[in-house]
């Protein structure tokens, strides 16, 4: 971003204007582009336990039909996700659920669910206790999680049950409707 002085002493940004239309620079106002949202979708989940890789999916999803969405892989969830949130005004975050309803079924949660819900590392933090510790830091203001209901985690696969991939798809949707409600 270019930021310069313009007129009368507003800060402004200097911003290509699509070649199509002539070329050039078009200015907007800094105060206009500080005000806009930025928001990170974080997509988790192990691609070899099948179903826990409803998230991934998700996102696989959203970089092909959105390729200008800022969404990233947060692998399993813990610790790991704390600096995938820095920066972002709100977050959303896709992930398989346990014991939340049939398989396939999608929760949105805007207030933190409960942690029994998302599978947790023997060797790490959930994803519910995370963003408690980012909240704790000032990190992470405004958290929605996604919740696509996986089942109980199966043997190794890279398949995910029909009504997953159904829920992944529900899932996809949700994500657009949040981020384009902005």
């Amino acid at each position: 971003m270019i930021l310069d002085r313009a007129g009368e002493g507003s800060l402004v940004s200097a911003i290509p204007r699509d070649r199509a239309k002539g070329g050039g620079r078009t200015h907007v106002p800094a105060r206009e582009l500080l005000m806009k949202e930025r928001t990170r979708v974080i997509a988790c989940g192990n691609p070899l336990l099948g179903n826990d890789a409803a998230g991934l999916r998700v996102m696989a999803l959203l970089q092909e039909i959105r390729p200008d969405m800022d969404v990233v892989e947060g692998g399993v969830g813990g610790l790991g996700l704390i600096p995938l949130m820095e920066g972002a005004d709100r977050i959303i975050i896709v992930d398989a659920t346990q014991g939340m309803g049939a398989p396939g079924e999608v929760r949105v949660f805007r207030d933190l669910p409960p942690s029994r819900l998302f599978p947790l590392s023997l060797h790490d933090l959930g994803v519910v206790e995370a963003v408690q510790v980012a909240r704790e830091l000032g990190i992470a203001p405004e958290v929605v999680i996604v919740g696509i209901e996986g089942g109980a985690a199966g043997e190794y696969s890279r398949e995910l049950d029909p009504s997953v991939e159904r829920g992944v798809r529900e899932a996809f949707r949700y994500v657009l409707a949040i981020v384009d409600d902005e």
